[in-house]
């Protein structure tokens, strides 16, 4: 039918073939994505939707707050050092007694395996001075160095600390007790 409206007008010399057939083919786009777009539109099919709310209990929790350590660059590959030699230690024990966990560290970064679990990648993030943890449980996360209260003031340089997820509190050391079952002891200096 197109064709036929598109000869008639070339061959009554009303009109230039190429307007005939541009206005042709804008006919034929709409035709089709009408038919296309019809049959969706007038079905009444559900659609899916996802909804939000701010009433849940996660929602309405406040972080906790967190005194995130003023630490050098020095003192941050100090601590974070000590802390990453301190798991590779655990799970190297817990790759020992089981031969199925796989640990690899090398640059910073460490790898395990756990079967039945997934891959845990610990890394040191110098620019930021933490460490971040990419685990198949929990998800990313990324743990500031924060110092125990009682050692703050004039002796802060001679308090404990660790390593803290600012966002719920939570700390490093309790995420991989959780979730691996390893206790990160740290040796005394």
């Amino acid at each position: 039918m197109m064709r036929a409206n598109l000869l008639r007008l070339a061959q009554s010399g009303r009109g230039n073939l190429s307007i005939a057939a541009r206005r042709a083919s804008v006919l034929n786009v709409n035709q089709r994505l009408t038919a296309m777009l019809l049959p969706r539109a007038v079905s009444h099919q559900p659609v899916l939707t996802r909804l939000f709310s701010t009433s849940s209990p996660v929602a309405n929790q406040t972080a906790p707050k967190v005194d995130i350590a003023p630490i050098t660059q020095a003192e941050y590959h100090d601590l974070a050092d000590q802390y990453l030699d301190a798991v590779l230690t655990k799970y190297e024990e817990l790759q020992d007694e089981y031969g199925e966990v796989d640990v690899e560290y090398s640059s910073g970064v460490m790898t395990v395996k756990i079967p039945n679990v997934g891959i845990y990648i610990i890394n040191k993030q110098p620019p930021n001075k933490q460490i971040w943890l990419s685990s198949p449980v929990s998800g990313p996360k990324r743990y500031d160095y924060v110092r125990s209260s009682e050692g703050q003031g004039e002796n802060q340089d001679t308090s404990e600390g660790e390593w803290v997820y600012a966002r719920d509190g939570t700390t490093l050391s309790d995420l991989l007790l959780k979730e691996t079952g390893i206790v990160v002891e740290l040796g005394s200096e």
